[in-house]
């Protein structure tokens, strides 16, 4: 089935998670929404859009303490789990495997049926302990994906870092959007 479980949490750069939702929009990429109540938040402080705007860009939303909704089952099936931006506590927590929302329950069950789990984890500098986690969640099968600039796509805005960071990131799901610059190819 070509849909996604897109999760924001509350790092800085939830710009990453709406223009993933954007992306796959233009994909025909059904769309499963869950926010925490931190990147609610993050959405009034760093965008221009509100976090209504944000949730009609998805095809279905969840709300993040319904850890009942079909996200949490791993009878939902999908082509997998993105979370960008991914903090520090959501990382914790998929790392340890105990979750306390749907938003990690969701990464959590991604990871239990083998599904790709890629995590654009956010903060800087890391201390031992983000390593670990981001080791931990390696080892048990997520991809763990900083949004790192590509300075070879010659980037004349933000809006071309951020695509370039979601495209991808995109690839990571076999998704081929238009606004990956690839190197040598373009």
């Amino acid at each position: 089935m070509r849909r996604i479980v897109i999760g924001i949490s509350g790092a800085s750069g939830v710009i990453y998670g709406v223009r993933a939702l954007q992306a796959l929009a233009e994909l025909d990429v059904e769309t499963h929404l869950v926010m925490s109540k931190s990147a609610e938040l993050t959405v009034h402080h760093e965008l221009d859009l509100s976090t209504k705007e944000v949730k009609a860009m998805a095809s279905v939303v969840h709300p993040i303490r319904d850890v009942g909704a079909s996200i949490a089952s791993g009878s939902f099936r999908g082509m997998g789990m993105l979370i960008a931006p991914c903090s520090m506590r959501t990382l914790g927590e998929i790392a340890s495997g105990v979750t306390s929302s749907l938003l990690t329950r969701a990464a959590d069950v991604a990871l239990k049926e083998r599904r790709p789990l890629v995590l654009m984890v956010r903060e800087t500098p890391f201390h031992l302990g983000h390593l670990r986690n981001m080791a931990a969640v390696t080892e048990m099968g997520a991809i763990v994906a900083p949004p790192l600039p590509a300075f070879y796509s010659k980037p004349d805005s933000i809006d071309d870092i951020v695509d370039q960071s979601v495209g991808r990131v995109l690839d990571l799901f076999d998704l081929d959007s238009t606004i990956t610059h690839r190197w040598t190819e373009s």
